[in-house]
Parts: structure tokens; C-alpha cells; sequence
């Protein structure tokens, strides 16, 4: 079976993917719940590096290791897409549900990756795409606005909100320069490059809070949703989504983000029972349906520059 079917597809591997990102919300925001958030993000991550590491050491594929330019490029990719993403995130958690969460990142982060290839000419305009990209920035005014004044809202609330767009807009830098991350480096490797360089700065944030966390008083079903956030949502997770952006590109990845919004809202209204007004409803619907307008208009314009999809064994071309 060729590389790129079955399985080992790139679009299996980012529904995998999508899967375990769209059930992290609520998990994460349970954890939140109990301890400082610095914290929370400190065992999510902390976890994943010592579960990448062991990875790494049973199978990972033999040879010399990256190079300086190779580790530099992943630890500015863990700089960007583990800790200031997830130093954003959890600090929202804190203040708004996971549910806002899991509606403003997923969706804007392809937004914003959209309306940079715009930007930069890597992608062609069209009315369409820029018609997505205004109904997108409309409906993100919308939920912002409903996040503020509505029964179900408030200023924390807002103040949440306001730190998942920084974290939607630290997603969309980390999926542009993945494929330069790849370049050169196993995605194993690269994934746990990355996400230790991200743990360790999480972990001096989390270090005056360290102390304030009642060990003791934690219950068992809290370590179980570290450990499945620790290796699934953050080593397994971004494994697959280094492997699936090398293989599809920036663009086609973040389509495959819109799934995630659809399994959150489940998670989060079924395991915590958290909601939003009608105002935030609207919203969320005019940005997603801007979203997927802006994202698929130009889903054939930006490609990775490279002959053939990745076979196995076979790292992908730089963008």
C-alpha cells in the first residue's frame, strides 16, 4: 500500500489529530479547575516531552542528529506553537470556558494562516477568499461582542476570549513554519525538539506557582487526564500534524482544523455543561462559515513546492 493511502495517509493522521485536539479543551479546562493554570500547562507539556523522549530513544530511525540550523528552527517552533500558545491558552482557560476555546482557535488559526499567504503573495486573491476572510473577522466581532455583554458573558469571560485569539494567532505562525521545521529533521525528532524547548519555558512560568498546588489533595482522576493529555494531545497529536503539514502543506492542515470546533462543543457541553448566549452563537457560526469560505477558495492556490507527496522514509521539501 502506497505511503500516502490507508492509515498512513496525511489526512488520517490530521483527523487523528483533530480528534485528540478537539477532546484536550475540556479535558485541560478540568484540570485548570484544580490547580494553577502555569501548572496545568507545565504537566501537559512537561508530560508530552518525557513521552516524545522515550519515543525518541525506542524508535526513533538511527543517525546523526539534527543540526544546529535543524534544532534552532524546531526550538523557535516550540517557542511558538507549545509555550506562548499554551501560556495564552491556559491562562484563558482560567477565565472563559473551553468552550469559546474550542470555537475562537481552531477556526480563526486558519483565518489568520489564509490572510497571511494573502499577505505575503504566497497565495492568489480571490473574491471569494476575501469575501470568507471579512465574513470571518465579522463573526469573530460578533462573538467578541456577545462574549462581553451577554447573559452568559461578562469582562473575564472577554478577557478569556482576548487570550485565545493571541493563542490562535501564535497556531497560525507555528503551522506556517512547520514545514521549514521539517526540513532536514525526522518529525519524531522535530516534534520533541519542539515540545521540550516549549516545557522548559513553561516550566519556569509555572515555577513561582509550584509551590501554591496542593499535591496532596489531588484526585486520582486528575493525574489520569494529565497523562492522557500528555501523550495524546501533545506527543501524539503533534506528531501526526508535523507529519500530515509536511505532507499536505500549511493550508490543506488547516482546513482539517474545522473539526475540531464540532468535537469540542460535544465535550464540552456533554462533560461540563458549558454553553454560550445566542449573540455568541450567531457569531460563531458567520466566523466559521467565513472560515471555511477563505480557506477552501484557496485551498489549491498554496501548495508545498515540491514534485511528489512524501514517500515514507523520505523527508518533505522546505516552502
Amino acid at each position: 500500500m502506497p505511503a500516502n493511502r490507508g492509515w498512513k495517509s496525511p489526512y488520517v493522521l490530521l483527523t487523528i489529530t483533530m480528534l485528540l485536539w478537539g477532546s484536550a479543551f475540556s479535558s485541560s479546562k478540568s484540570v485548570v479547575a484544580q490547580m494553577p493554570h502555569t501548572v496545568a500547562a507545565l504537566l501537559r507539556f512537561g508530560g508530552g516531552a518525557v513521552a516524545l523522549l522515550a519515543a525518541v530513544a525506542l524508535f526513533g530511525r538511527p543517525g546523526a542528529p539534527a543540526s544546529a540550523r535543524g534544532g534552532g528552527r524546531a526550538a523557535l517552533a516550540g517557542l511558538l506553537g507549545v509555550f506562548a500558545y499554551n501560556g495564552f491558552f491556559f491562562w484563558g482557560l482560567s477565565l472563559a470556558p473551553s468552550l469559546d476555546a474550542g470555537i475562537l482557535i481552531p477556526v480563526l488559526s486558519p483565518v489568520l494562516t489564509s490572510a497571511f499567504l494573502l499577505v505575503t503573495g504566497r497565495d492568489r486573491p480571490s473574491g471569494g477568499r476575501l469575501a470568507g476572510l471579512a465574513l470571518g473577522l465579522a463573526g469573530a466581532v460578533v462573538f467578541f461582542f456577545g462574549a462581553g455583554g451577554s447573559a452568559h458573558g461578562g469582562a473575564t469571560r472577554l478577557t478569556g476570549d482576548l487570550l485565545y485569539l493571541l493563542s490562535a494567532v501564535c497556531w497560525a505562525a507555528y503551522t506556517l513554519i512547520g514545514p521549514r521545521v521539517l526540513a532536514g529533521v525526522d518529525p519524531l525528532r522535530a516534534t520533541t525538539y519542539a515540545t521540550c524547548a516549549g516545557a522548559v519555558l513553561l516550566g519556569a512560568l509555572a515555577a513561582p506557582d509550584l509551590g501554591e498546588t496542593h499535591w496532596s489533595e489531588l484526585p486520582a482522576g486528575l493525574w489520569l487526564n494529565v497523562v492522557f493529555l500528555a501523550i495524546g494531545p501533545a506527543a501524539v497529536a503533534n506528531l501526526l500534524y508535523y507529519r500530515g503539514v509536511g505532507a499536505v502543506g500549511p493550508a490543506s492542515a488547516s482546513l482539517m482544523m474545522f473539526m475540531v470546533p464540532v468535537i469540542n462543543t460535544g465535550c464540552a457541553m456533554l462533560f461540563l455543561g458549558e454553553s454560550f448566549g445566542a449573540l455568541q452563537a450567531l457569531g460563531a457560526l458567520v466566523l466559521l462559515s467565513g472560515a471555511v469560505l477563505a480557506v477552501a477558495r484557496g485551498r489549491g492556490a498554496a501548495r508545498p513546492r515540491v514534485g511528489a507527496a512524501p514517500t515514507a522514509g523520505k523527508k518533505p521539501s522546505e516552502l
